[in-house]
């Protein structure tokens, strides 16, 4: 519990009545400082605003920017959410890319062929971060949203370019 509130519970100890009235105060603050709600912690009061993913990303996958702007410089948190079954072929990024877990199931792996034999399996909570230049592939097992946060401008290079997604290409 933090100073405050104990300092709170102190000062109001001796009288039972004023305790009672204060009690769902000190809850709800008590609540607020140890489960705050996402929207809360980011500093925003609106929910994200989701939109159909980047053209180098293949259909079906939509995507929200959390803070920053992936297509400046500096840095991003966006969120991409993908149906069930949905691969990201083989690529690498210029800047470091971190990825989070946020609902579902994503494997990962990392090399110029997609081997789901030889992916990570990553849960709600899991983390992992492809360096600079690594090359590496992900697949969703069910539906999935993961939080991706780098230095923008973001860029994705297929290492096969023939994986390039059909709306992407010139």
């Amino acid at each position: 519990m933090s100073g405050s509130v104990l300092l709170l519970l102190r000062s109001v100890r001796h009288d039972a009545s004023g305790f009672r009235r204060i009690l769902p105060l000190i809850f709800l603050a008590a609540t607020a400082l140890l489960f705050p709600s996402r929207s809360f912690a980011q500093g925003k009061g609106e929910k994200l605003k989701w939109g159909p993913a980047p053209a180098v990303f293949a259909p079906g996958a939509k995507l929200a920017v959390v803070s920053g702007d992936p297509s400046a410089t500096g840095p991003y948190v966006v969120q991409l959410a993908m149906p069930g079954n949905y691969r990201i072929a083989p690529h690498y990024h210029p800047t470091d890319e971190h990825v989070k877990v946020v609902h579902g199931t994503f494997l990962v792996g990392m090399g110029d062929t997609v081997n789901l034999s030889k992916t990570k399996r990553l849960a709600v909570g899991d983390t992992i971060t492809a360096t600079a230049g690594t090359h590496h592939f992900g697949e969703t097992k069910g539906r999935t949203t993961v939080e991706v946060s780098g230095m923008g401008p973001f860029q994705l290079t297929y290492v096969n370019p023939a994986d390039m997604p059909k709306a992407a290409k010139p």
